[in-house]
């Protein structure tokens, strides 16, 4: 049987399962012709997969929220550039209602 993986050396893991789900999981296994021991390691995988976007998330959050609570004080810099940001934003929204506007009126000259 090919082997599906580039790992070195595998490890073995043993463990038990109820034979419904040894079932279902062989039925899973011979449709998407793959060995069940494939199916187990993608299984595993995606679940460490998972783990790790869960741990980055709450990191990111984490450091989000500090980042949120220094940009209350007025005296840091995360408070300045948050201003800055604010003062940016709210040119571009004077700058597209301005554009929207006049592409309105060009529309509505057309139509005359």
């Amino acid at each position: 049987m090919p082997r599906y993986t580039a790992d070195p050396k595998p490890s073995i893991v043993t463990f038990r399962v109820a034979p419904s789900l040894k079932a279902a999981l062989t039925e899973i296994a011979e449709r998407e012709e793959k060995p069940v021991g494939e199916l187990l390691r993608e299984l595993v995988r995606e679940h460490i997969k998972q783990a790790r976007c869960r741990e980055f998330e709450a990191e990111a959050r984490r450091q989000s929220l500090l980042l949120a609570e220094a940009a209350r004080d007025p005296n840091s810099d995360e408070y300045a550039i948050m201003r800055e940001l604010e003062a940016s934003f709210d040119e571009f929204a004077r700058d597209l209602a301005a554009s929207e506007e006049a592409a309105e009126r060009e529309l509505a000259r057309k139509s005359k």
